[in-house]
Protein backbone atom coordinates (compact mmCIF):
# COMPACT_ATOMS: atom_id res chain seq x y z
CA UNK A 1 0.00 0.00 0.00
CA UNK A 2 1.49 3.34 -1.08
CA UNK A 3 1.19 6.20 1.42
CA UNK A 4 -1.54 8.75 0.69
CA UNK A 5 -0.72 11.77 2.89
CA UNK A 6 -3.84 13.73 2.01
CA UNK A 7 -6.03 10.76 2.95
CA UNK A 8 -3.94 10.62 6.13
CA UNK A 9 -4.70 14.27 6.87
CA UNK A 10 -8.43 13.53 6.48
CA UNK A 11 -8.15 10.61 8.92
CA UNK A 12 -6.31 12.83 11.42
CA UNK A 13 -9.06 15.42 11.08
CA UNK A 14 -11.61 12.73 11.95
CA UNK A 15 -9.49 11.78 14.95
CA UNK A 16 -9.28 15.41 15.98
CA UNK A 17 -13.05 15.74 15.67
CA UNK A 18 -13.49 12.73 17.97
CA UNK A 19 -11.01 14.01 20.53
CA UNK A 20 -12.32 17.56 20.44
CA UNK A 21 -15.85 16.25 20.95
CA UNK A 22 -15.49 13.47 23.51
CA UNK A 23 -16.05 15.64 26.59
CA UNK A 24 -19.40 16.89 25.26
CA UNK A 25 -21.42 13.76 26.24
CA UNK A 26 -20.14 14.06 29.82
CA UNK A 27 -22.24 17.22 30.06
CA UNK A 28 -25.30 14.95 29.98
CA UNK A 29 -24.23 13.04 33.13
CA UNK A 30 -26.33 14.06 36.12
CA UNK A 31 -25.25 13.95 39.76
CA UNK A 32 -22.20 11.72 39.50
CA UNK A 33 -18.84 12.84 40.84
CA UNK A 34 -16.07 13.47 38.33
CA UNK A 35 -14.23 10.27 39.22
CA UNK A 36 -17.37 8.19 38.67
CA UNK A 37 -18.15 9.29 35.15
CA UNK A 38 -14.46 9.53 34.24
CA UNK A 39 -13.84 5.90 35.16
CA UNK A 40 -17.13 4.69 33.68
CA UNK A 41 -16.25 6.29 30.36
CA UNK A 42 -12.60 5.33 30.67
CA UNK A 43 -13.31 1.61 30.93
CA UNK A 44 -14.85 1.90 27.46
CA UNK A 45 -12.02 4.13 26.18
CA UNK A 46 -9.03 2.20 27.48
CA UNK A 47 -10.24 -1.41 27.66
CA UNK A 48 -13.44 -2.33 25.84
CA UNK A 49 -13.09 -0.29 22.64
CA UNK A 50 -9.39 -0.89 21.85
CA UNK A 51 -9.57 -4.65 22.35
CA UNK A 52 -12.88 -4.94 20.49
CA UNK A 53 -11.78 -3.03 17.40
CA UNK A 54 -8.33 -4.65 17.40
CA UNK A 55 -9.92 -8.10 17.61
CA UNK A 56 -12.22 -7.26 14.69
CA UNK A 57 -9.49 -5.90 12.40
CA UNK A 58 -6.38 -7.86 13.45
CA UNK A 59 -5.55 -11.40 12.41
CA UNK A 60 -4.68 -13.47 15.50
CA UNK A 61 -4.62 -10.54 17.95
CA UNK A 62 -3.73 -12.67 20.96
CA UNK A 63 -0.89 -14.33 19.06
CA UNK A 64 0.44 -10.92 18.03
CA UNK A 65 0.37 -9.72 21.65
CA UNK A 66 2.00 -12.95 22.82
CA UNK A 67 4.81 -12.55 20.27
CA UNK A 68 5.56 -9.00 21.37
CA UNK A 69 9.05 -8.80 22.90
CA UNK A 70 8.93 -8.21 26.62
CA UNK A 71 10.97 -5.02 26.34
CA UNK A 72 8.61 -3.62 23.69
CA UNK A 73 5.50 -4.48 25.70
CA UNK A 74 6.98 -2.94 28.84
CA UNK A 75 8.09 0.23 27.03
CA UNK A 76 4.67 0.77 25.38
CA UNK A 77 2.92 0.06 28.68
CA UNK A 78 5.24 2.38 30.63
CA UNK A 79 4.70 5.32 28.27
CA UNK A 80 0.96 4.59 28.46
CA UNK A 81 1.26 4.71 32.24
CA UNK A 82 2.93 8.13 32.04
CA UNK A 83 0.42 9.32 29.47
CA UNK A 84 -2.31 8.30 31.92
CA UNK A 85 -1.28 11.15 34.20
CA UNK A 86 -1.82 13.52 31.30
CA UNK A 87 -5.11 11.87 30.40
CA UNK A 88 -6.65 12.19 33.83
CA UNK A 89 -5.45 15.76 34.25
CA UNK A 90 -6.91 16.62 30.83
CA UNK A 91 -10.31 16.11 32.39
CA UNK A 92 -9.32 18.46 35.20
CA UNK A 93 -8.07 20.96 32.62
CA UNK A 94 -11.52 20.99 31.02
CA UNK A 95 -13.09 21.58 34.44
CA UNK A 96 -10.90 24.57 35.29
CA UNK A 97 -10.32 26.26 31.92
CA UNK A 98 -13.10 25.08 29.62
CA UNK A 99 -12.76 23.34 26.27
CA UNK A 100 -11.22 26.19 24.27
CA UNK A 101 -8.50 27.56 26.54
CA UNK A 102 -7.76 24.28 28.31
CA UNK A 103 -7.24 22.37 25.09
CA UNK A 104 -5.03 25.08 23.57
CA UNK A 105 -2.67 25.25 26.54
CA UNK A 106 -2.43 21.50 27.19
CA UNK A 107 -2.03 20.50 23.57
CA UNK A 108 0.50 23.23 22.88
CA UNK A 109 2.96 21.46 25.12
CA UNK A 110 1.80 18.08 23.87
CA UNK A 111 2.29 18.97 20.18
CA UNK A 112 5.82 20.27 20.69
CA UNK A 113 7.06 17.37 22.82
CA UNK A 114 5.19 14.59 21.02
CA UNK A 115 6.26 15.64 17.52
CA UNK A 116 9.87 16.68 18.00
CA UNK A 117 11.19 14.37 20.73
CA UNK A 118 10.88 11.04 18.79
CA UNK A 119 13.16 12.09 15.86
CA UNK A 120 15.54 13.78 18.30
CA UNK A 121 15.72 10.62 20.43
CA UNK A 122 16.39 8.54 17.30
CA UNK A 123 19.15 10.90 16.21
CA UNK A 124 17.17 11.60 13.03
CA UNK A 125 16.10 15.20 13.62
CA UNK A 126 18.40 16.75 11.01
CA UNK A 127 18.02 13.89 8.54
CA UNK A 128 14.24 13.92 8.66
CA UNK A 129 13.43 17.59 9.18
CA UNK A 130 16.33 19.71 7.94
CA UNK A 131 18.21 17.88 5.18
CA UNK A 132 15.36 17.32 2.70
CA UNK A 133 12.81 19.61 1.08
CA UNK A 134 9.90 17.49 2.30
CA UNK A 135 11.33 17.46 5.83
CA UNK A 136 11.69 21.23 5.85
CA UNK A 137 8.06 21.61 4.77
CA UNK A 138 6.99 19.35 7.64
CA UNK A 139 9.13 21.26 10.11
CA UNK A 140 7.61 24.50 8.85
CA UNK A 141 4.17 22.98 9.36
CA UNK A 142 5.08 22.08 12.95
CA UNK A 143 6.16 25.67 13.58
CA UNK A 144 2.94 26.99 12.00
CA UNK A 145 0.97 24.63 14.26
CA UNK A 146 2.76 25.93 17.35
CA UNK A 147 2.07 29.49 16.20
CA UNK A 148 -1.61 28.65 15.83
CA UNK A 149 -1.68 27.12 19.30
CA UNK A 150 -0.02 30.25 20.70
CA UNK A 151 -2.64 32.44 19.02
CA UNK A 152 -5.43 30.26 20.42
CA UNK A 153 -3.87 30.43 23.88
CA UNK A 154 -3.54 34.22 23.65
CA UNK A 155 -7.19 34.46 22.68
CA UNK A 156 -8.12 32.34 25.67
CA UNK A 157 -6.04 34.50 27.99
CA UNK A 158 -7.69 37.65 26.65
CA UNK A 159 -11.11 36.09 27.11
CA UNK A 160 -10.23 35.25 30.71
CA UNK A 161 -9.28 38.87 31.42
CA UNK A 162 -12.37 40.30 29.70
CA UNK A 163 -15.12 38.13 31.12
CA UNK A 164 -16.79 39.08 34.42
CA UNK A 165 -16.26 36.51 37.18
CA UNK A 166 -19.94 35.61 37.28
CA UNK A 167 -20.08 34.91 33.56
CA UNK A 168 -16.95 32.74 33.74
CA UNK A 169 -18.53 30.63 36.43
CA UNK A 170 -21.76 30.41 34.43
CA UNK A 171 -20.09 29.05 31.29
CA UNK A 172 -17.38 27.02 33.12
CA UNK A 173 -18.72 26.19 36.57
CA UNK A 174 -15.33 25.53 38.19
CA UNK A 175 -13.30 28.13 36.30
CA UNK A 176 -9.89 28.74 37.93
CA UNK A 177 -7.24 30.15 35.60
CA UNK A 178 -4.23 29.78 37.92
CA UNK A 179 -5.03 26.21 38.94
CA UNK A 180 -6.08 25.32 35.40
CA UNK A 181 -2.83 26.63 33.89
CA UNK A 182 -0.71 24.48 36.20
CA UNK A 183 -2.81 21.41 35.52
CA UNK A 184 -2.79 22.03 31.76
CA UNK A 185 1.01 22.38 31.70
CA UNK A 186 1.51 19.07 33.50
CA UNK A 187 -1.18 17.48 31.31
CA UNK A 188 0.44 18.57 28.06
CA UNK A 189 3.93 17.36 28.91
CA UNK A 190 2.74 13.96 30.18
CA UNK A 191 0.25 13.48 27.34
CA UNK A 192 3.12 13.61 24.83
CA UNK A 193 4.20 10.23 26.23
CA UNK A 194 1.44 8.65 24.14
CA UNK A 195 3.43 9.50 21.01
CA UNK A 196 6.49 7.86 22.54
CA UNK A 197 4.48 4.73 23.32
CA UNK A 198 3.21 4.50 19.75
CA UNK A 199 6.73 5.02 18.39
CA UNK A 200 7.99 2.14 20.56
CA UNK A 201 5.36 -0.20 19.08
CA UNK A 202 7.17 -0.87 15.81
CA UNK A 203 7.80 -4.58 16.55
CA UNK A 204 4.08 -5.05 17.31
CA UNK A 205 3.17 -3.58 13.92
CA UNK A 206 5.69 -5.83 12.19
CA UNK A 207 4.21 -8.85 13.94
CA UNK A 208 0.62 -8.05 13.03
CA UNK A 209 1.61 -7.50 9.37
CA UNK A 210 3.30 -10.92 9.35
CA UNK A 211 0.00 -12.40 10.51
CA UNK A 212 -1.71 -10.94 7.45
CA UNK A 213 -3.41 -7.89 8.95
CA UNK A 214 -4.08 -5.12 6.41
CA UNK A 215 -1.49 -2.30 6.72
CA UNK A 216 -4.23 0.24 7.50
CA UNK A 217 -4.99 -1.54 10.80
CA UNK A 218 -1.44 -2.34 11.94
CA UNK A 219 -1.49 0.21 14.77
CA UNK A 220 -4.54 -1.16 16.59
CA UNK A 221 -2.70 -3.81 18.68
CA UNK A 222 -0.22 -1.14 19.84
CA UNK A 223 -3.15 0.90 21.15
CA UNK A 224 -4.24 -2.07 23.28
CA UNK A 225 -0.89 -2.06 25.11
CA UNK A 226 -0.43 1.70 25.46
CA UNK A 227 -4.01 2.21 26.64
CA UNK A 228 -3.63 -0.60 29.18
CA UNK A 229 -0.96 1.54 30.81
CA UNK A 230 -3.25 4.57 30.67
CA UNK A 231 -6.07 2.59 32.25
CA UNK A 232 -3.82 1.59 35.15
CA UNK A 233 -3.04 5.19 36.08
CA UNK A 234 -6.59 6.43 35.71
CA UNK A 235 -8.09 3.48 37.58
CA UNK A 236 -5.78 3.93 40.58
CA UNK A 237 -6.44 7.67 40.76
CA UNK A 238 -10.20 7.25 40.40
CA UNK A 239 -10.23 4.69 43.21
CA UNK A 240 -8.26 7.10 45.41
CA UNK A 241 -10.83 9.83 44.71
CA UNK A 242 -13.68 7.41 45.40
CA UNK A 243 -12.18 6.56 48.78
CA UNK A 244 -11.56 10.23 49.59
CA UNK A 245 -15.02 11.41 48.49
CA UNK A 246 -16.93 8.29 49.56
CA UNK A 247 -18.42 8.07 46.09
CA UNK A 248 -18.12 4.33 45.36
CA UNK A 249 -21.87 3.90 45.74
CA UNK A 250 -22.73 6.26 42.88
CA UNK A 251 -22.41 3.50 40.30
CA UNK A 252 -25.52 1.73 41.65
CA UNK A 253 -27.35 4.40 43.65
CA UNK A 254 -31.00 4.83 42.54
CA UNK A 255 -30.84 8.54 43.39
CA UNK A 256 -29.03 9.08 40.06
CA UNK A 257 -30.36 8.44 36.51
CA UNK A 258 -28.10 5.41 36.07
CA UNK A 259 -29.10 4.37 32.56
CA UNK A 260 -28.68 7.93 31.30
CA UNK A 261 -25.33 8.35 33.04
CA UNK A 262 -23.91 5.08 31.75
CA UNK A 263 -25.07 5.82 28.20
CA UNK A 264 -23.53 9.29 28.17
CA UNK A 265 -20.31 8.05 29.79
CA UNK A 266 -20.02 5.18 27.32
CA UNK A 267 -20.67 7.56 24.42
CA UNK A 268 -17.90 9.82 25.69
CA UNK A 269 -15.62 6.80 26.04
CA UNK A 270 -16.15 5.41 22.54
CA UNK A 271 -15.83 8.91 21.06
CA UNK A 272 -12.54 9.37 22.88
CA UNK A 273 -11.20 6.05 21.57
CA UNK A 274 -12.04 6.95 17.98
CA UNK A 275 -9.41 9.68 18.06
CA UNK A 276 -6.66 7.05 18.14
CA UNK A 277 -8.59 4.61 15.97
CA UNK A 278 -8.38 7.19 13.18
CA UNK A 279 -4.91 8.32 14.29
CA UNK A 280 -3.48 4.82 13.89
CA UNK A 281 -4.90 4.65 10.37
CA UNK A 282 -3.74 8.15 9.46
CA UNK A 283 -0.20 7.38 10.62
CA UNK A 284 0.06 4.57 8.05
CA UNK A 285 -0.51 7.12 5.29
CA UNK A 286 2.29 9.52 6.24
CA UNK A 287 5.25 7.47 4.99
CA UNK A 288 8.66 8.02 6.56
CA UNK A 289 7.36 11.09 8.39
CA UNK A 290 4.85 9.22 10.51
CA UNK A 291 5.89 11.21 13.59
CA UNK A 292 4.32 14.31 11.97
CA UNK A 293 0.95 12.66 12.60
CA UNK A 294 1.14 14.00 16.14
CA UNK A 295 1.15 17.61 14.89
CA UNK A 296 -1.84 16.95 12.64
CA UNK A 297 -3.66 15.30 15.51
CA UNK A 298 -3.04 18.14 17.95
CA UNK A 299 -3.98 20.83 15.42
CA UNK A 300 -7.24 19.05 14.56
CA UNK A 301 -8.17 18.61 18.22
CA UNK A 302 -7.72 22.30 18.96
CA UNK A 303 -9.72 23.32 15.87
CA UNK A 304 -12.73 21.22 16.83
CA UNK A 305 -12.56 21.86 20.58
CA UNK A 306 -12.49 25.60 19.86
CA UNK A 307 -15.57 25.25 17.68
CA UNK A 308 -17.30 23.37 20.51
CA UNK A 309 -16.26 26.14 22.88
CA UNK A 310 -17.94 28.66 20.58
CA UNK A 311 -21.07 26.50 20.42
CA UNK A 312 -21.29 26.29 24.20
CA UNK A 313 -20.87 30.07 24.48
CA UNK A 314 -17.56 29.90 26.35
CA UNK A 315 -16.55 32.99 24.39
CA UNK A 316 -19.55 35.09 25.37
CA UNK A 317 -18.65 38.68 26.19
CA UNK A 318 -15.26 38.34 24.46
CA UNK A 319 -14.31 41.48 22.55
CA UNK A 320 -14.25 41.62 18.73
CA UNK A 321 -10.44 41.75 18.87
CA UNK A 322 -10.36 38.55 20.92
CA UNK A 323 -12.75 36.84 18.51
CA UNK A 324 -10.50 37.82 15.61
CA UNK A 325 -7.67 36.08 17.44
CA UNK A 326 -9.84 32.97 17.84
CA UNK A 327 -10.53 32.72 14.13
CA UNK A 328 -6.93 33.62 13.26
CA UNK A 329 -5.82 30.73 15.48
CA UNK A 330 -8.22 28.30 13.78
CA UNK A 331 -7.09 29.47 10.32
CA UNK A 332 -3.42 29.09 11.29
CA UNK A 333 -4.00 25.56 12.58
CA UNK A 334 -5.85 24.59 9.41
CA UNK A 335 -2.92 25.98 7.40
CA UNK A 336 -0.51 23.89 9.48
CA UNK A 337 -2.31 20.65 8.56
CA UNK A 338 -2.11 21.60 4.87
CA UNK A 339 1.62 22.40 5.11
CA UNK A 340 2.41 19.15 6.97
CA UNK A 341 0.28 17.19 4.52
CA UNK A 342 2.11 18.74 1.57
CA UNK A 343 5.47 17.92 3.12
CA UNK A 344 4.41 14.29 3.50
CA UNK A 345 3.18 14.30 -0.10
CA UNK A 346 6.61 15.44 -1.28
CA UNK A 347 8.24 12.75 0.84
CA UNK A 348 5.97 10.03 -0.55
CA UNK A 349 6.56 11.21 -4.13
CA UNK A 350 10.32 11.03 -3.61
CA UNK A 351 10.25 7.40 -2.45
Amino acid sequence: MSPNPFFGVLLHWLGGLASGSFYVPFRGVKGWSWETYWLAGGIVSWLIAPWTFAALQTNDLLAVIAETPYETFLTCYFFGLLWGFGGLTFGLTMRYLGMSLGTAVALGYCAAFGTLIPPIADGQFAAKLLDTGSGRWIFAGVLVCLAGIAIAGLAGKRKESEMPAGLKQESIREFDFRKGLMVATFCGVMSACFAFGLAAGGPVKESTLRHGTAPLWQGLPVLCIVLLGGFTTNFIWSVILHARNKSFGEYLSPEFPLLRNYLFSATAGITWYFQFFFYSMGETQMGRYGFSSWTLHMASIIIFSTLWGLYFKEWRAASPKTMRLVFAGIATLILSTIVVGYGNYLGAAAQ
